[in-house]
């Protein structure tokens, strides 16, 4: 065991006992802030708490309906984020600057798809004196429980053809293949999912647009809560600190994050805006699906960045570049308000806004072992799949979402590389979106090979950094 670990486990007790008291059993009495539990949440990592006393904290946020409240969820994840490994982000920008392209209005920052881990089965919420906002009656049904096939970490390394990807994920909880499962089972060489590290990270990105960054790798404060979480029983708030506890989230341009249920889509929506994020699009299909629908509607939650009309601060002029891994120009002046506000649209979408017919969620639910995923997985990218395949059609969909929040479907022309006519579609959907546009450039992504191309890259990679 290193030093840092022992210091953490021989680490003195905290007591939360008065924050328990003031969010149980009638939080309404007595105000707690976001803050207040983030800080509690905090102590978490560092084994600071007893296994008593944490159990106790979330079952109090669960059963009080305060883990789905966006600010609570907001700055809960930002003290995940802090916990986290720390990585060297000088190193990482410059690599991004050097190989993030630059198109429409994708700046060339990182872009990732995160999928929250599923939840477990109904737990009844007991009646509250005066309960809180957003309070909900039960919580989810085992995720989106349809056990689809891998479609975001498919999409993911799909749109590393056009975009630098951070993939954020884990192994399996209640589900046969999670997102690390499924890349540790590829043929004919699997990634070394472990070698995604901290240190390595600049060094993964100059040989490629694409990595997963392995959840236990990055968050080794965890580990002082997963025997607690299994013992619960329930769905705790770091079931849903997934999406936004991203190791390089300080660095991500744009992301797509599916919730598992409807009424979740908002407070999402909601903590991404206050982290921080300006391009961001939170979607649930209408069977409960933590993805967008191959089979009907999809209800979206997208952050759009405007214009402020109360700006009166300096306009950016030609010579102010913004470089990829920014976010947004703020006016020199601290009391001025912001150049831009970014607001929440909602809207829904269905396969016939991308192009593409309807498929009942059974043809696309395998329900496989990580190693048969797998197989399905490197035949799509390898172009051995049928072009209008039903697992084909809902990757299509799902990764022009992600080109289409990036902007790089913006473009009003395009060169992507051999393959490509330049023939922009620029007819647009619900919410605004080229979602037409987003399908040609996956499609391409998948004939092309560049796709392929990227994942054989980020494999290389993690054995060669292995090596050093």
């Amino acid at each position: 065991m290193s030093s840092a670990a022992d210091a953490a486990e021989k680490a003195p007790k905290l007591t939360i006992t008065p924050l328990l008291k003031r969010l149980w059993p009638q939080p309404a009495s007595e105000d707690v802030s976001a803050s207040e539990i983030a800080l509690a949440i905090s102590h978490i990592f560092t084994n600071s708490l007893t296994d008593v006393q944490t159990g106790a904290l979330l079952t109090a946020l669960h059963f009080t309906g305060r883990d789905r409240q966006a600010d609570v969820i907001a700055k809960c994840a930002e003290a995940m984020r802090d916990a986290a490994a720390p990585v060297d982000e000088q190193s990482l920008r410059a690599v991004i600057k050097r190989r993030g392209k630059k198109e429409g209005t994708y700046r060339g920052g990182l872009v990732r798809y995160y999928p929250p881990p599923p939840l477990p089965s109904f737990t009844p919420i007991p009646t509250l004196t005066n309960p809180p906002a957003h309070q909900c009656d039960i919580v989810g049904t085992g995720g989106d429980s349809h056990s689809t096939f891998n479609i975001s970490t498919t999409s993911s390394i799909l749109a590393s053809s056009l975009l630098l990807v951070a993939k954020h994920g884990n192994r399996a909880s209640t589900s046969k293949s999670g997102s690390a499962d499924l890349l540790s089972s590829t043929l004919p060489t699997a990634p070394v999912l472990s070698n995604a590290a901290p240190t390595t990270l600049s060094a993964i990105y100059a040989a490629t647009n694409y990595a997963f960054l392995f959840a236990p790798v990055f968050h080794k404060g965890m580990k002082y809560v997963a025997h607690i979480r299994r013992q619960l029983g329930w769905r705790t708030i770091f079931n849903l600190l997934g999406p936004l506890a991203n190791p390089v989230e300080a660095l991500v341009e744009a992301r797509v994050v599916g919730v598992a249920r409807r009424d979740m889509g908002p407070a999402f929506a909601d903590a991404l805006r206050m982290s921080g994020a300006r391009k961001a699009m939170v979607v649930c299909g209408e069977e409960d699906l933590d993805e967008l629908s191959c089979a009907g509607r999809t209800f979206c939650w997208r952050l759009v960045e405007r214009a402020n009309p109360a700006f009166r601060g300096r306009q950016a002029g030609e010579g102010d570049e913004v470089d990829g891994d920014e976010q947004g120009d703020e006016t020199s002046d601290d009391d001025a308000p912001p150049r831009t506000v970014v607001e929440v649209e909602a809207f829904t979408l269905s396969p016939e806004d991308f192009g593409l017919p309807p498929h009942p969620l059974s043809e696309v639910s395998p329900g496989k072992e990580p190693h048969e995923n797998a197989a399905i997985l490197m035949r799509l990218l390898r172009g051995e799949m049928a072009s209008d395949d039903p697992i084909m059609h809902f990757v299509l969909i799902n990764t022009a979402a992600l080109f289409v929040v990036s902007g790089v479907c913006e473009a009003d022309e395009s060169s992507m590389g051999p393959g490509d006519d330049g023939k922009v579609i620029k007819e647009r959907g619900p919410g605004g979106g080229r979602w037409k546009e987003g399908v040609r450039r996956a499609r391409w992504a998948v004939e092309s090979g560049a796709a392929l191309r990227q994942w054989d890259a980020f494999v290389e990679a993690t054995h060669a950094v292995e090596k050093q």
